[in-house]
């Protein structure tokens, strides 16, 4: 049975979030205002039906999808791509092939103990951030 990720999460920790912006083709200012960010994750799941919010005083992200069925995703308020997205479960990690204009873009979700971890990956950049449960 994979892992139940839902509940509110707060962000205790992100390494290498620069790399990552610049990666996804970020302009410096967003990226230096995004990086001073906390967001917090609030995620809902049912089964492999999953909503994913994300909040900040900067910008807001919503997505939502079913596990195993590609999806359009809009990034907007992120890097303003467009994408194809496929979520699939690799044993108790969620993980998100995005295909688009940049290449080898994705990210995976999973628990460890207490702490929700998040991978994002984009053209070899990777960023690392962990999660505490609000």
């Amino acid at each position: 049975m994979p892992a139940d990720l839902s509940g509110t999460w707060n962000l205790l920790s992100s390494d290498n979030f620069e790399g990552y912006m610049l990666a996804l083709g970020i302009d410096f200012a967003t990226r230096k205002i995004a990086k001073l960010l906390k967001p917090q994750k609030v995620i809902e799941q049912n089964g492999d039906s999953f909503t994913i919010h994300t909040y900040s005083s900067l910008r807001n992200y919503l997505v939502k999808f079913r596990v195993g069925e590609e999806f359009d995703e809009d990034n907007k308020g992120l890097d303003n791509r467009r994408c194809k997205s496929l979520v699939t479960w690799d044993n108790n990690k969620l993980t998100c092939v995005q295909k688009g204009e940049k290449r080898n873009r994705g990210w995976t979700h999973w628990i460890e103990g207490d702490k929700l971890h998040l991978e994002m990956f984009c053209e070899g950049q990777v960023c690392k951030q962990t999660f505490q449960r609000a």
